[in-house]
């Protein structure tokens, strides 16, 4: 099964651990500190998923786009959007590697080691090349990626969620040698007295930092900053998530 499909309808539910709002917090202080003196207006949230980052950014002003490769996923956050106040996000279904917006962005994000599910460096490259026609010259593409020591800690780890509804079952394994960290879902929903069994398989890759480099320079973006997790440090080296500001040309 592909990813996030009956992951989906349970993500949110197993993800109230990840605290949105300061993730936003985060990347609006990055917007203001790293401003061309234009301003950031409009935001591109580049796998996006159920939407919850792109829903406190909208809510909080901004002009926001959502791409994710999963239509499941965008049901969800399209379904959460409709109960806003606010101007909701627009939501599309494109891939990383396949975007295609109407005109540019003053900010893409792109957060939650999304990028790492690229798990070819020609993906990457491509990914990077297409944002180039749709982050405005002088505008910020900032990301996150899980690093191999991440993975190096994760690989025969087995973890379990859940609730009334659902229980989740998954596990990881790293091939250190291709850089590549595999994660395993089972996924059970309640039917009644029954339950519907789903299995869903992911695969991430550690990208290194010469390869990111490389892939920003060929798509015209200068890093202009290198951070540990939701930090305003330099990573450690055995930091779990480092965090990318990069500038379009």
């Amino acid at each position: 099964m592909s990813s996030y499909t009956s992951l989906a309808e349970c993500y949110d539910e197993f993800t109230q651990d990840v605290k949105y709002k300061k993730w936003a917090d985060y990347l609006t202080g990055l917007f203001k500190s790293f401003s061309d003196g234009e301003g950031m207006h409009q935001v591109l949230d580049l796998a996006c998923g159920t939407g919850s980052l792109s829903l406190i950014l909208a809510e909080r002003g901004y002009e926001v786009i959502g791409t994710d490769a999963s239509e499941d996923m965008l049901s969800v956050a399209q379904s959460k959007a409709w109960s806003g106040a606010f101007t909701p996000p627009m939501f599309l279904h494109q891939r990383m590697e396949e975007l295609d917006l109407y005109g540019t962005v003053d900010a893409a994000v792109c957060c939650l080691d999304s990028l790492n599910y690229l798990t070819d460096i020609d993906t990457l490259k491509q990914a990077f090349l297409r944002l180039r026609y749709f982050v405005r010259p002088g505008g910020l593409f900032i990301f996150d990626i899980n690093t191999h020591a991440k993975f190096l800690r994760l690989d025969g780890c087995a973890f379990l969620r859940e609730n009334e509804d659902f229980f989740c079952a998954w596990s990881a394994e790293y091939d250190e040698p291709k850089r590549l960290c595999t994660f395993f879902y089972d996924i059970f929903k309640s039917a009644g007295n029954l339950w519907e069994r789903s299995f869903e398989e992911h695969t991430e890759r550690a990208h290194s930092h010469d390869e990111i480099e490389a892939a920003l320079n060929a798509a015209e973006f200068d890093i202009e900053a290198i951070f540990g997790e939701l930090s305003t440090s330099p990573p450690k080296d055995d930091e779990q998530r480092i965090f990318y500001v990069a500038r379009r040309r």
